[in-house]
């Protein structure tokens, strides 16, 4: 009987570890091709794990290629040509790994640890998947990959993402809704062209700085709201005299918030109330909520079709995938295709016809169940180790459910300068709440001394050092 050790494994998934198990005996030829694997339920009891952890570590295999089922028999090992499989993955694999560790040499080399950019490690790209997709969307869609994506993007991309947004977020849209776009700055400036640069664009305050300054540098006036405990206020919305509302209801960075449901119908509200009102939904790291349901989006409630759903899926899969989308209402749908469809789509057809592959079979789904899990893992240590450390006295923690990131205030006579700074000669890149306002706040002492702890780019295995690093200026 085939039998694995599962003793010392990294902190991942058993079936991850399973799977990988059996894909290295297959590559280095200690299975060969055509043998016959075990089954489910005599392999699970022989190795000690569920019958569950078998299916799924098969069901990988299976979904990559290297293995195949045979009705009322069983696995077994697919013929690999084992020269050309390793020269191929690992060239395209290389070539991916590389494109996405280039992007963060300037951080990596400049810092030990990183709480302030949104990272993915390569241990956490699904590298297999996406070479085995890409080689096959070569081979399949030769001649669409040469020919001229249409202004919205492929409808394949979009079909996959209008299946996706129902199942995962209770949003029913039809594909031509979808516009998709290299990275969100560039959605945002077309909804400025597609809304108008007379009208009075609203951001949050505290809020992430980069919508305002995109909103600044196409010289549309830009007002900030402030936010309370649920959530932007309505009451400044309508002093501001706003037209557009930019928000991100599901998961308000910096503060962590989560509006409301009760907020989320007053917001709507407000934008019924005038004609040309409308709301930016930003849906920012819905994905990745730790504690309870998705909230339900505003879009999903709206019936006066006043929101423009925005995501991304630079946070679900990695920074350097450079594909976002919006969703637009209907009644605002004549009116892009009048105005801007003149616009090229800013993705690769290559891009488009994987990732619509990628989120088609059910890939994406795997992988963000599977980055769940592994967030939980760092969020559970993290917490551990900050409550095991000379912070555990002089801090408390709030919004750790809801994101990839909460908030740590500390008690200290540093200024958040002051800290900021000597986190930085510790090598660690830190950010604080303070920063995030529209005003300055050194002399606010209720907005000093907070710590935004992004963990989305911390391994296992650094968390012990990344609290240590934190405690260094205290000491």
């Amino acid at each position: 009987m085939l039998t694995y050790s599962f003793e010392d494994i990294k902190p991942e998934p058993l079936y991850l570890h399973l799977y990988k198990c059996i894909k290295n005996d297959i590559l280095n030829g200690v299975l060969l091709p055509k043998t016959k694997l075990p089954s489910k339920r005599s392999f699970a009891k022989n190795l000690g794990v569920s019958n569950i952890t078998v299916e799924n570590a098969y069901a990988q295999l299976q979904a990559e290629g290297y293995i195949y089922s045979v009705p009322k028999k069983g696995f077994y090992v697919t013929e690999i040509p084992k020269a050309v499989h390793k020269i191929k993955d690992q060239q395209t694999e290389k070539n991916i790994k590389k494109h996405i560790q280039n992007s963060y040499i300037d951080v990596s080399n400049q810092y030990e640890v990183d709480l302030v950019s949104n990272r993915t490690h390569t241990d956490n790209f699904p590298f297999s998947i996406w070479a085995k997709l890409m080689r096959e969307i070569i081979s399949e869609k030769s001649s669409e990959l040469m020919e001229k994506s249409p202004w919205g993007g492929i409808m394949e991309l979009r079909s996959a993402i209008s299946t996706h947004l129902k199942q995962f977020r209770n949003i029913e849209v039809e594909p031509e809704q979808i516009i998709t776009g290299a990275g969100t700055e560039y959605l945002y400036t077309l909804i400025i062209q597609l809304l108008g640069y007379n009208k009075i664009y609203a951001v949050e305050d505290p809020g992430y700085k980069k919508v305002a300054q995109i909103y600044k540098s196409n010289n549309v006036a830009c007002e900030y709201i402030p936010i309370d405990n649920s959530g932007i206020i309505i009451e400044e919305l309508e002093k501001h005299h706003a037209d557009i509302a930019h928000i991100s209801p599901s998961h308000h960075y910096p503060t962590g918030i989560v509006t409301p449901i009760s907020r989320r119908y007053e917001i709507l509200g407000w934008a019924s109330r005038e004609k040309g009102r409308y709301i930016i939904e930003d849906d920012y790291d819905s994905e990745f909520r730790l504690a309870g349901r998705p909230i339900p989006t505003l879009q999903s409630i709206d019936v006066m079709e006043c929101v423009i759903y925005i995501n991304t899926f630079t946070k679900s899969l990695a920074p350097t995938i450079r594909i976002s989308y919006m969703v637009l209402p209907k009644k605002l749908l004549e009116r892009f295709y009048d105005k801007l469809s003149f616009y090229s789509c800013t993705i690769s057809n290559f891009e488009q016809y994987t990732l619509a592959r990628f989120i088609k079979d059910g890939y994406f789904e795997k992988h963000i169940n599977r980055m769940r899990n592994y967030y939980k893992n760092v969020h559970n240590k993290l917490m551990k180790a900050i409550k095991n450390s000379k912070l555990a006295d002089i801090s408390t923690i709030s919004e750790e459910g809801s994101g990839l990131h909460f908030l740590l205030k500390i008690q200290t006579e540093l200024s958040d300068k002051e800290y900021i700074e000597i986190c930085r000669r510790n090598k660690i890149n830190v950010s604080c709440l303070s920063q995030y306002y529209n005003e300055d706040n050194d002399n606010n002492i209720d907005r000093q001394h907070i710590l935004i702890v992004n963990y989305s780019g911390i391994r296992l295995e650094d968390v012990s050092r990344t609290v240590e690093l934190l405690c260094r200026p205290i000491l």
